[in-house]
């Protein structure tokens, strides 16, 4: 997952972006209201934190802004405020989700697990793709029953290849997605080949089709066609 951790406590965003990043999840920081508007106009994300009371701006307004993008960015709001104009506030206005802090770590990462499968997999954990069977919560990949041994990274380009199956994804969405935002200054996309090709041998050897194929100077499609 890629998530962007819109709050200025620092003693909090220290606390979930090691959570995330330790379960292998790409984290991004926007510690006030400026450097939020301009990460979610360049970027995208699978879930974006939001705290509401930020240094320069309210973080209702950034999730004004997501929306007026046309952005499917995933939203959930994290704050102290409480009260149910509050919360009702943040959800009519288009949050996914509203926690309200304190909250526990494993909780926040449930919500944040619900909403990506909500949008990307109809709220499902298994991924089905003819052969392929993906366990997203357990995180294990099977073809015809067989199971199929991948890295971490190979496993989160799959899972972002089939929640973007029949479109070609440029080489540099792959890479922000799986690597984060700093890979846009990136022209080397050397790596991406390489993790790519090892995806399509470990698939092949356990009796998978060939689905993913080059987009000559784009990047890759994941499709039947």
């Amino acid at each position: 997952m890629k998530i962007l951790i819109v709050e200025d406590e620092q003693a909090l965003y220290e606390s979930i972006f090691a959570y995330f990043t330790d379960e292998g999840n790409v984290c991004e920081h926007a510690a006030d209201f400026d450097t939020a508007i301009k990460k979610i106009e360049l970027y995208s994300y699978d879930c974006i934190l939001l705290d509401l009371g930020l240094p320069g701006g309210e973080g209702l307004e950034i999730l004004s802004r997501v929306k007026k993008l046309n952005k499917k960015d995933g939203v959930l709001i994290i704050s102290a405020r409480h009260s149910l104009d509050d919360r009702l506030s943040g959800l009519d206005l288009g949050a996914d989700d509203y926690l309200v802090k304190p909250f526990h770590l494993s909780e926040l990462k449930a919500r944040v697990s619900a909403i990506i499968r909500r949008k990307n997999f109809d709220g499902n954990n298994i991924i089905k793709f003819n052969e392929i069977t993906v366990d997203v919560s357990a995180m294990m990949i099977s073809i015809n029953s067989n199971p199929v041994i991948l890295t971490k990274k190979e496993f989160d380009l799959l899972v972002y290849l089939l929640s973007n199956k029949n479109k070609v994804v440029t080489k540099n969405a792959m890479a922000e997605h799986l690597w984060g935002d700093e890979m846009d200054l990136s022209d080397d996309f050397d790596f991406i080949y390489t993790h790519v090709k090892n995806l399509k041998k470990k698939l092949g050897e356990a009796g998978g089709k060939d689905y993913l194929k080059s987009v000559y100077g784009i990047g890759y499609k994941f499709s039947e066609a």
